[in-house]
């Protein structure tokens, strides 16, 4: 949707968009104090009536990292460039983490927010940009684990920290552009609800979160780059662990990432004036 604003009658007119083109940002601001509200609300609606609260912001990749170390890292005996497995696996499921809660909730914003849409004019995107949001609490607080598995293994990052922002910008980036494309696709094939718990598993598997890039055959190394998961856990590792900055696995997947946020933003808003027909 878009606004155009008569200022002799001050009257503002609603029409839908015409073609591709990308959502208007601005109105994020103007909408910010709603925007402040839906993700406030989603951090508080996740953890109410709970015992643990944000412990299990914690809790969650801490089981991850238990159960994945047993079986891949004592019993498969993955090989991790001899970083022990426990800080090897938690570098990585803690931006995992992130991004899959992200994706999956971002992609069921608007299905799940139908009730609204018809009756009051707001720019739609605040939707899957929600959870996006919401999610860094959670990944602020599962830091302190990972800075208590780092502490204890003795791990030291070195000058390639400075990098660690571009990761985490990354990181956001991934399940953003995922979010805007499938939240539009679900409102019309709501196949996408059920869908997103498998694509999610296969997802782990597609990224070195639980094996070290290294192991990928050559021929297959770029195409294996271009996905932006493996740029992020690539980064991670390299940012913490003192690792090689492989930028041969992060740019590809970057540009792929960035790429990916460009065409969902644009599909997103072209689907914008079907929503309430649709719901």
């Amino acid at each position: 949707m878009s606004s155009t604003t008569d200022q002799d009658d001050h009257v503002t007119v609603i029409e839908p968009a015409s073609g591709w083109e990308l959502p208007d940002f601005r109105e994020l601001k103007a909408y910010r104090d709603l925007f402040y509200f839906l993700v406030w609300r989603d951090v508080k609606v996740l953890y109410a009536q709970t015992i643990l609260g944000f412990a299990w912001a914690i809790l969650n990749p801490l089981m991850q990292i238990v159960v994945f170390s047993v079986i891949f890292g004592r019993v498969a005996g993955i090989d991790t460039d001899g970083i022990p497995y426990v800080l090897f696996s938690t570098v990585a499921i803690i931006p995992w983490t992130y991004m899959s809660d992200a994706m999956s909730r971002s992609s069921e914003s608007l299905v799940t927010g139908q009730n609204m849409l018809g009756k009051v004019y707001f720019p739609r995107i605040v939707y899957p940009l929600t959870p996006i949001l919401a999610k860094l609490v959670d990944f602020l607080i599962s830091l302190v684990l990972l800075v208590g598995v780092m502490i204890y293994f003795g791990a030291t990052p070195g000058w390639n920290l400075v990098y660690l922002p571009f990761m985490i910008v990354l990181m956001i980036l991934v399940p953003a552009s995922i979010g805007l494309l499938l939240s539009a696709f679900a409102i019309r094939y709501r196949d996408v609800k059920f869908a997103m718990p498998v694509v999610i598993r296969m997802l782990i598997y597609s990224a070195p979160i639980l094996y070290t890039a290294s192991t990928i055959s050559e021929p297959y190394r770029f195409l294996y780059s271009l996905n932006p998961i493996v740029s992020v856990i690539e980064g991670f590792r390299a940012c913490l662990l003192g690792t090689p900055m492989h930028w041969q696995y992060i740019l590809p997947g970057t540009l792929v990432a960035l790429a990916m946020l460009l065409f969902g933003a644009l599909y997103f808003r072209r689907m914008e004036r079907v929503f309430v027909d649709v719901i």
